[in-house]
């Protein structure tokens, strides 16, 4: 009965079109279409974007992925292997990994690989998103060599693996896939003389690009690794209107730049001072591109890109449509603060039940961090990472603030209120509140705020409805020493010899031992305190010398 409420929650959010081709897709599989290939287009010159991935093979036998080695050999569907690892081995990102150039035997070698050990429609390589992150790398590879050069076969396939993507588009999932659908399309469909694969992906986008990119620059998903691959996604779009030359591309560009630097601004908000991403929903270091890494990309389609500067004062700001707030210092802090909804309501699938959840460096280094992601899947380690108590807020009564469920379902999900920020002359004050625990017998409203001044920042957290039991959750980052020196006061010093000063009232502490996940395959042991309220009342002060 507990499944199938959860399930019912679920399913009220979603789409009408997400349940249709849901069980559309489980009646009609795809079909092997009998077509011609299609001719290159002469107008595709060499393509010439920017790599930003590592290779993951240097033989073609053992591969790396997602902190996991294995030898393959040559069974690209073998179950001894994760599903996502699988994925990353059909993806074929070697072919435009840093160095690619170099490995042009062992490169060619892998497509052939692939095409013989995967016939048409057999296996995870057919799977609509491998498919469209394989069709946009094989599209930017094939693209170095002289059209008269290249393998017919390799073309066939091309055209064979667009069509069976034309065929399952994930209109049942939406979002960042749906996204890459389309990409994939426009690329096969401005490499390739097919105007019907062009036309569908830029429709596509031209739906999806409005709704997936919030006023202030975020991706809908609200998660930071997920907006940098969106990112990447744009501006490898920006290159093709260039390299392509095609009318349809040129009269997008204009508002593919416009989103493109909307959302640099808000990955420059949401990074910490050491330049990666911080971790709020399904976010974690390693995957996506990193901001030197978009800045980059943005040089050489010669967009200017303005670093933010440290101002003179503390500064608060609301990025509105996202729901994130961020406080700067002058000496390089940073807090990072989650006051959004876990995501589009029809498409929550990276989220984490992690509202009111925040993010605080000192001195340019991670202090407090949500305990980021190592793996995907539906095991209990992935919904003890997607929990309220893995992040930096409040659980009570043992419960979620949003019913995560299965590896990326939500039923019930906390929405954040009465949201305020203020920049004072000395201080900045912002205050916010969740109804996630209104599905308790008792009706919990979480209220928290925070205030900043110039050295000491000072976290309120308010309880309003009767309960068993809640505990704040405080994860302190791997290189962080703590010294309890009792009464609830803590000492935690940083690498660079800074010494913070903790602490806390109204609630009985503990320092536990605990992990943080800063890539997948990646659990590093760290330190937490948890927080045991002793009424419905807590409040936790951090004090520092700049000195």
């Amino acid at each position: 009965m507990k499944r199938i409420l959860l399930l019912v929650n679920t399913l009220v959010h979603l789409k009408w079109k997400q349940i249709f081709y849901q069980v559309y897709y489980r009646i009609r599989k795809p079909r092997l279409c009998k077509l011609d290939a299609s001719p290159i287009r002469k107008k595709l010159p060499a393509w010439h974007g920017l790599q930003f991935v590592e290779p993951a093979t240097l033989d073609g036998k053992t591969f790396n992925f997602l902190g996991k080695t294995a030898d393959l050999h040559n069974d690209w569907n073998s179950d001894k292997f994760s599903k996502l690892w699988l994925y990353n081995l059909h993806y074929h990102d070697d072919l435009n990994a840093i160095g690619a150039l170099e490995r042009k035997q062992l490169n060619n070698q892998l497509i052939n690989k692939w095409i013989e050990a995967n016939p048409p429609l057999t296996g995870n390589g057919w799977e609509p998103y491998c498919l469209s992150l394989r069709i946009v790398n094989w599209v930017k590879w094939f693209s170095q060599s002289d059209p008269h050069e290249l393998n017919p076969r390799w073309v066939s396939s091309l055209c064979k693996q667009t069509d069976a993507l034309m065929q399952q588009l994930e209109y049942h999932i939406l979002g960042n896939h749906l996204f890459a659908n389309a990409k994939a399309l426009v690329f096969a469909g401005s490499y390739l003389s097919n105007d019907y694969w062009l036309k569908n992906g830029l429709k596509i986008l031209d739906k999806e690009i409005p709704e997936q990119f919030l006023e202030d620059g975020a991706h809908f998903e609200l998660s930071p690794m997920y907006h940098a691959i969106l990112l990447w996604d744009l501006a490898d779009l920006l290159t093709l209107t260039q390299v392509a030359a095609l009318p349809e591309l040129q009269l997008r560009k204009a508002e593919w730049q416009q989103r493109f630097i909307k959302g640099l601004e808000w990955l420059q908000s949401m990074v910490h001072p050491d330049g990666d991403i911080s971790f709020f929903n399904d976010a974690t270091i390693g995957i996506a591109p990193t901001l030197k890494d978009l800045i980059n990309y943005a040089s050489k389609l010669n967009i200017d890109v303005t670093t933010p500067k440290l101002g003179t004062i503390l500064n608060g700001k609301l990025l509105k449509s996202s729901g994130y707030a961020v406080f700067d210092w002058p000496e390089n802090h940073r807090l990072l603060v989650d006051v959004a909804k876990v995501g589009p309501d029809y498409q929550p699938g990276h989220a984490h039940a992690d509202t009111l959840s925040f993010e605080l460096s000192l001195f340019g280094q991670r202090l407090l961090v949500n305990s980021g992601i190592s793996q995907y899947g539906e095991d209990a380690e992935r919904h003890r990472q997607r929990s309220t108590s893995a992040h930096n807020t409040v659980e009570v009564d043992d419960q979620n603030s949003s019913e995560i469920w299965a590896g990326f379902r939500v039923a019930r999900r906390a929405k954040p209120q009465d949201i305020k920020l203020k920049n004072n002359n000395d201080h900045v004050t912002l205050q916010a509140s969740h109804n996630g625990y209104h599905r308790l017998p008792r009706r919990v409203t979480h209220h928290r705020s925070w205030t900043a001044h110039s050295n000491s920042l000072v976290i309120s957290d308010r309880l309003v409805g009767g309960f068993d039991n809640a505990i704040a959750h405080w994860h302190l980052h791997p290189s962080i020493i703590v010294t309890d020196i009792g009464n609830g006061s803590f000492h935690l010093a940083l690498p660079s010899n800074h010494i913070v000063s903790l602490h806390i009232s109204g609630a009985t502490v503990s320092l536990l031992q605990s992990t943080w996940h800063p890539k997948f395959g990646a659990s590093i042991e760290n330190q937490k305190l948890e927080l045991t309220f002793q009424s419905c009342q807590i409040e936790t002060t951090l004090k520092w010398n700049s000195i």
